[in-house]
């Protein structure tokens, strides 16, 4: 990678600094549970999902504002982590959840957001609890008044402990 953001040539390039590489993979992690949400809402694929987010989300600026350039191979893996092995991670998902509450049973963000979560967890050398920290953040994104961040930190422990026993 340079030390410069991938941008078209209308754009002025951004000096790569660790706060904005930080930045880059926070909106990776938002941009792949919007992407699922989506793949699961719209009935769209992998592919499909991951052009459409790569082209029109990533730096990408509208009359609201300017999306933030995401770590695209961040977000390429944990989506792709995240189809493949989608049983593995809701398994273990449900396992984090009490028995009244299966995956099937929770808001499809949150879902979303768990097999983002699950597949940094199993597939990536993200220490866990720093997984753990963005993925909350994420949810504070999608539910700023709610429980739900609090209900994504105790799934998560849950999640990680199981997948990252060694890291606790």
């Amino acid at each position: 990678m340079t030390d410069e953001t991938p941008q078209d040539t209308d754009r002025p390039k951004r000096k790569m600094t660790p706060e904005l590489k930080r930045r880059m993979k926070s909106a990776s992690r938002l941009y792949a549970v919007q992407a699922l949400f989506q793949m699961e809402a719209a009935g769209q694929g992998y592919d499909r999902v991951r052009k459409e987010f790569e082209d029109h989300r990533f730096g990408a600026e509208y009359e609201e504002g300017e999306f933030e350039e995401g770590n695209v191979d961040l977000f390429r893996a944990i989506l792709g982590e995240a189809v493949d092995r989608q049983a593995k991670i809701d398994q273990m998902t449900d396992r984090a959840l009490v028995a009244k509450w299966p995956i099937a049973r929770i808001d499809p963000t949150l879902r979303a957001l768990f097999r983002a979560a699950g597949s940094e967890l199993i597939a990536h050398e993200t220490p866990p609890k720093v997984v753990i920290v963005e993925f909350v953040e994420v949810a504070k994104a999608f539910f700023p008044e709610g429980q739900e961040p609090k209900f994504t930190n105790a799934v998560l422990d849950h999640m990680a402990r199981e997948a990252r026993p060694e890291a606790f």
